[in-house]
């Protein structure tokens, strides 16, 4: 994907999405099988659908192109600062969130102004991430030739990592080193082969093709895609009150009228367990989403709506299970264990009990507290420097991760 020299846009307009979700920056390998099942489900809904702007509707979570922070034709943003004229709590929490920071300018970046100077070397490759008054240079060298280049974009808070972009001879490039929190220091972004770059060029980092862009640009931020274009002259960095309710414009002006009966606003929370999965799942990756990449083992933990609807005890119906039960999009997630502890006994009470028509189960024989520590075990991806949570919960028999 061609981008100007001087900004962060697409100034061609001209990109068109690749139709698979997720931030994984692997070659996507779709299974003959899945290539007849894609033929068969785009046909009779019309291929237009998979490129034209989704309207924003619940009905559309099937989709495999879908993320409710794209843009759909004629949307109306109005701004977090408006939000929270009616919606103070969640206005003040939720900018610095892991969602509403999940992008962010390189030179607002905290992870980048609290360590404004990083290092790393692979062979005879040395690079370098430094702040330069406003800006945040990224450089790779061989110790003959540099390649200099301003950090664009932030993806990631930095609580678990966090990885850069950039542009060089008018292309985008995600950056071959990422910071990770819990060495505080960089080290080779996911995905990335650590072997030993052949060229000054590869080592870089990896060239964004145009389908990708659109990918990380609609998980990462707000309003930054309509349809499967880039728009980044209009991208709000991270996801805004209006990344998950949906354009805020029509809703402001029916409140402001009185009519209260049309709201004009998405509220997900209102949503069913199994719906709900896969509005999250949109960019969390669901399971539909996981099994066309063709992805299985260690790698699918990261992919919690994949993983909690794999659980024996997951109810498409029941809200004590779906996404909101244990996370609120508009703070940061606790952890520590026992802040969970009556999210699980919601539906296994202390006292055994018999169940009820499938209400609840026999409460845990060995303990009550930090349920989590065992039946949600932990698991750390090679080269990710954190331990990320299994969602698939389950008594945790082996160590070992099932697929």
């Amino acid at each position: 994907m061609y981008v100007s020299s001087n900004r962060l846009c697409d100034p061609k307009n001209e990109g068109k999405h690749c139709g698979y979700p997720g931030r994984q920056r692997k070659r996507i390998i779709v299974r003959p099988v899945q290539a007849v099942i894609l033929c068969i489900l785009c046909v009779p809904c019309g291929l237009c659908l998979l490129l034209a702007a989704q309207d924003w509707a619940p009905r559309n979570f099937s989709r495999i192109d879908w993320q409710p922070t794209r843009a759909v034709e004629g949307a109306s943003y109005v701004g977090t600062n408006t939000c929270a004229k009616c919606h103070s709590e969640q206005a003040r929490s939720q900018p610095l969130s892991p969602m509403g920071l999940a992008l962010q300018r390189g030179k607002d970046t905290q992870v980048l102004r609290s360590h404004p100077r990083l290092t790393f070397r692979a062979g005879p490759f040395a690079y370098t991430i430094e702040c330069d008054g406003d800006r945040v240079i990224y450089q790779v060298s061989d110790g003959q030739h540099t390649i200099s280049e301003p950090v664009l974009a932030a993806f990631g808070l930095g609580d678990a990592g966090q990885t850069y972009l950039l542009q060089h001879e008018g292309f985008y490039y995600e950056s071959r080193v990422s910071f990770f929190n819990d060495v505080r220091s960089l080290d080779f972004t996911l995905g990335h082969p650590r072997k030993i770059p052949e060229s000054l060029e590869d080592a870089v980092g990896n060239k964004v093709s145009r389908g990708k862009a659109v990918l990380c640009f609609a998980c990462h931020s707000t309003a930054s895609v309509k349809g499967t274009t880039l728009q980044l002259d209009r991208m709000i960095p991270g996801i805004t009150c209006e990344g998950c309710h949906g354009p805020g414009g029509k809703h402001v002006t029916a409140m402001e009228s009185g009519v209260h009966k049309e709201p004009s606003i998405f509220n997900p929370g209102k949503l069913q367990a199994g719906d709900l999965v896969e509005f999250c799942g949109s960019c969390h990756r669901g399971s539909f989403q996981v099994e066309l990449t063709g992805m299985s083992g260690i790698e699918t933990v990261r992919f919690q709506p994949h993983r909690l609807t794999g659980s024996r005890c997951f109810r498409p119906q029941d809200p004590r299970i779906g996404c909101l039960a244990c996370h609120n999009p508009h703070q940061s997630r606790s952890r520590d264990a026992a802040f969970y502890d009556a999210k699980c006994l919601a539906c296994h009470p202390a006292v055994s009990t018999e169940p009820t028509s499938g209400q609840s189960v026999s409460a845990c024989p060995v303990g009550k507290k930090l349920c989590t520590d065992c039946h949600m075990p932990k698991f750390v991806l090679p080269g990710g420097h954190l331990e990320f949570t299994d969602h698939r919960i389950r008594i945790a028999r082996t160590k070992a991760f099932p697929d």
